[in-house]
Parts: C-alpha cells; sequence; structure tokens
C-alpha cells in the first residue's frame, strides 16, 4: 500500500510530463502554422509577380522582326511609283532639215559634212548611221551603191531640242580614180540621205560624179552632235 508521500510525488511528475506535452505541442503548431504561411506568402508573392515578369518579353518585338520591318521599309522606299523615265522617240524624217556642211578635198576625195537640224517643235533623237548615196536623174533616182559604214567614231545616242543640229561626216571618192568601163561616170545632182532607222529620203541638192556601176565611193560616219568639221 502507498503511502500519501508517494502518491503525492506520482501525481507531480505526471502533472509536469502533461505540461511538458502541452509545451511542445504548441510549439509545433506554432512552427506548422508560421510555415505554412511562410510558403503561402511565398507561393502568392511568385504568382502575383509571374505575369509582370512575363508580359514585357510578350510585347517587346524581336531583333529579327525590326529588322525585317526595316527591310520592308526600305524596299517600298526604293520601289517608288511613277520613276521609269521616258525614252525620246527617234527623229522621224519630217522633223529634220539635211544639208551639206563644211566640205574639204584631199587627194583622190572629198569629205563632206552633212547636218541635220531638228525643225520640229518636239526633241527628238539619233542614233547610228544614215543611209547616204548619189542621185539623179528624171525622175530621181540612186546611181550606184550606197555609203558603207566608216566605224572609226563610235555610235552615239544624239538628242536634238528643236533648232539643234547634229551631223555625219561623208568620204566620196572621186570617180576619176576608177577606170571608165568600170566606174561608168554619171552625173549626179542630189545626195539621198535617209535619218538612221528612217524609210524615207532627203533629197540635199549636191553636184557630183557618180559610178552607174558596181564601184561605191562612199563611206559615212555614225551621227555626231553638232555641227560637224570636215577636218
Amino acid at each position: 500500500m502507498s503511502s500519501p508521500l508517494t502518491l503525492r510525488r506520482v501525481f507531480l511528475a505526471t502533472a509536469l510530463t502533461g505540461v511538458v506535452v502541452l509545451a511542445t505541442g504548441c510549439s509545433a503548431g506554432s512552427a506548422t502554422s508560421s510555415g505554412g504561411t511562410a510558403a503561402a506568402t511565398a507561393s502568392g508573392a511568385s504568382v502575383a509577380t509571374a505575369p509582370t515578369a512575363t508580359t514585357p518579353a510578350a510585347t517587346t518585338p524581336t531583333a529579327a522582326n525590326r529588322a525585317q520591318a526595316g527591310r520592308r521599309g526600305s524596299n517600298t522606299q526604293a520601289q517608288p511609283a511613277g520613276t521609269t523615265p521616258r525614252r525620246t522617240a527617234a527623229c522621224p524624217t519630217r522633223y529634220l532639215k539635211a544639208r551639206p556642211g563644211i566640205s574639204q578635198g584631199t587627194a583622190g576625195s572629198v569629205y563632206q559634212v552633212i547636218d541635220f537640224t531638228n525643225i520640229s517643235q518636239t526633241t527628238c533623237t539619233l542614233y547610228g548611221y544614215p543611209g547616204v548615196s548619189l542621185a539623179g536623174g528624171s525622175p530621181v533616182h540612186q546611181i550606184g551603191p550606197a555609203a558603207t559604214r566608216n566605224t572609226t567614231a563610235p555610235r552615239a545616242l544624239v538628242t536634238l531640242a528643236p533648232r539643234a543640229t547634229g551631223n555625219a561626216l561623208l568620204r566620196i571618192t572621186d570617180a576619176g580614180n576608177y577606170p571608165t568601163a568600170q566606174c561608168h561616170p554619171t552625173a549626179a545632182q542630189y545626195l539621198q540621205v535617209y535619218p538612221p532607222g528612217q524609210t524615207t529620203p532627203i533629197y540635199v541638192a549636191y553636184n557630183s560624179t557618180a559610178c552607174a556601176g558596181t564601184v561605191g565611193l562612199l563611206s559615212v560616219s555614225a551621227v555626231q552632235p553638232g555641227s560637224g568639221s570636215a577636218a
């Protein structure tokens, strides 16, 4: 049978144990509550700030997009509408007056300038070689072969404003350089002149002796700008 002293000690020990257990449970609950609150706070902060962090990336154009946009803008500016230049038309025969310019005789040949003046009110162009031959008779007809091309001077596009002049240099070989039986000398009263690219001639008064056979007496240069020189 236990004494009253022994019972009091057992009761005191049991009470102390209950206090310790209660204190431990409270501490754990507080820690758990604090941890849950901290975790919830951290989780809430992450969710709240994620859209703020990702929104600029979604709305900012990339460097590649900016470069492509720049290229599209450049292409648009590089091909403006209505900038194709219009080519000036060739001079038709009716726009031109042809006349003998200066001439110079040498041993066995004459160098004769033919001037082409734009008598229209429209700017036009000449390019290349005129067709030239001697002509005469009634009706007027070509006598002998047409001029061959002298390629010493390169072809150039000659633009003639109204009243402006271009020229070609014609060389006429003396018909007397050839035997009569080969040349068949014949009087000529005109130069038959086709402007470059045209099929209607201009007849320029010019007295000379032509060869009615196959002997060619003429050569002509490409049209050049200005009034020509026989030198």
